[in-house]
């Protein structure tokens, strides 16, 4: 039978990033995805790319998890952009509600439109109501900051954080860190509240990087779906990403993605 899965995330009008990368990667992973859309994200091709975000209404975020959990069925979630303090209730109540135990958390620290500052009380929602449901949280730096209440430059702050993130729920924590300064690898650290784990890869000098935060935590939400353990999924994860950056290109003069079909041909995954 076809493995099932979902994201509830925002959808990027680009494509390159939000549900759309999810969806991607899910396919890749030969994985059957489904998609509970929280907003709308666009962007403005005649005022540099500047973004404007559409909320969908409760009722039609409701509607689409019915859909997911109760008509068809999933053994795995992912959450990213929410956006709203209803998404986050929501999605906690069908966590709960279909007993979901591989559920990776991106917690995307949401901006109401373009410049606008975070919503700090969004923020703590999300690290109340859904790291205590967490699987695995995939926290940048800044997120990590955010959730942890420290702030981090170095290699100790990182595992300070993770320890303190853990203990507010979740299992375990991988945070996304190669924009530490003097950082010579890509490394993520992993975290299971026992011991920490590096994953490391060759740090690429890239600007196409659009929806990589989306991509791995998608990758490693696929991996705990096809019965990987959380650091074997999160070290798969960190493969299939760089090989995606490897081979991004420009989506226009703006932006640009990684290739999430460029592992077909990579070696370490046939």
């Amino acid at each position: 039978m076809m493995t099932k899965i979902a994201t509830i995330a925002g959808s990027d009008a680009s494509g390159g990033a939000g549900l759309e990368a999810d969806l991607k990667t899910f396919a890749e992973y030969g994985i059957y995805g489904m998609a509970a859309v929280t907003l709308v994200a666009t962007m403005d091709p005649d005022n540099s790319w500047s973004h404007k975000v559409f909320p969908l209404s409760e009722d039609a975020l409701r509607a689409q998890l019915e859909t997911i959990f109760k008509g068809v069925g999933v053994c795995a979630v992912k959450s990213g952009m929410l956006g709203s303090f209803f998404a986050v209730d929501l999605t906690k109540e069908y966590l709960k509600k279909h007993n979901i135990d591989n559920y990776v958390l991106d917690p995307v620290m949401v901006c109401k439109g373009g410049g606008e500052p975070l919503n700090p009380e969004l923020n703590q929602a999300i690290a109340e109501k859904l790291l205590p449901l967490a699987q695995v949280v995939t926290p940048n730096i800044f997120e990590a900051e955010q959730l942890s209440g420290i702030s981090i430059e170095n290699h100790e702050q990182v595992r300070t954080a993770a320890s303190i993130i853990h203990k507010k729920g979740a299992r375990h924590v991988l945070i996304k860190g190669p924009r530490l300064k003097g950082a010579e690898r890509a490394i993520d650290f992993f975290y299971d509240g026992d011991k920490f784990e590096l994953i490391e890869s060759e740090l690429l000098t890239t600007s196409w990087t659009h929806g990589a935060g989306c991509t791995i935590s998608a990758a490693l939400c696929a991996g705990l779906a096809q019965g990987l353990s959380p650091l074997d999924a999160a070290r798969r994860a960190k493969r299939f990403i760089s090989t995606s950056l490897a081979h991004g290109f420009a989506l226009n003069r703006w932006v640009g993605p990684g290739n999430p079909s460029a592992w077909r041909n990579d070696k370490l995954f046939s």
